[in-house]
């Protein structure tokens, strides 16, 4: 079997994938897509010897009947079973050193995430020190704060000009 660093850096794959993309995630069990994209990321499949449909049949078969999820023995159990596929060549024992290596000291890799463009007339639109006339006013250095919008409860409608000029008009 392998050493116990090596253990551990597979543990702590297993740990940054399981929570991969799942925010209420503890680390502790995987679902089937975290599993199927370790093993894609971690090029467990090749699309020959072993395809996405082998990684979900594996899973299904480690898994418990009614689980939606796999804990890290039912993941090394799931290793084992895809080692003898990935590596036809080696025994049982060497497949499973050499897929453990292969997904040890893994992280998920994030793929067509997007990074926020300031360029070009983006950068002059959201430039707050370069606002001039009314929006000039409205921000502060940061591109907080503001106008304040203070309600009116004086009882008139918003645009009545002559406020308080009623009882002036009617003495009695």
């Amino acid at each position: 079997m392998a050493g116990s660093a090596e253990m551990a850096s597979l543990e702590e794959s297993f740990r940054k994938f399981a929570i991969y993309g799942d925010t209420k995630a503890t680390g502790q069990e995987m679902n089937g897509k975290n599993w199927a994209k370790l093993c894609k990321d971690c090029k467990v499949t090749d699309g020959k010897s072993v395809t996405s449909t082998d990684v979900d049949i594996v899973f299904s078969k480690v898994k418990g009947k009614t689980a939606r999820v796999i804990n890290y023995e039912e993941f090394k159990k799931a290793l084992e079973e895809l080692a003898p596929k990935r590596f036809k060549d080696k025994s049982k024992e060497e497949a499973y050193e050499a897929i453990c290596q292969l997904v040890a000291g893994k992280e998920p890799v994030n793929v067509g995430v997007t990074k926020a463009k300031t360029v070009g007339a983006v950068e002059r639109l959201t430039d707050t020190s370069k606002y001039t006339g009314s929006h000039k006013e409205r921000f502060d250095e940061s591109g907080k704060s503001g106008r304040e919008n203070i309600v009116d409860t004086s009882g008139y409608v918003s645009a009545y000009k002559n406020a308080g000029t009623y009882d002036a008009k009617v003495k009695k």
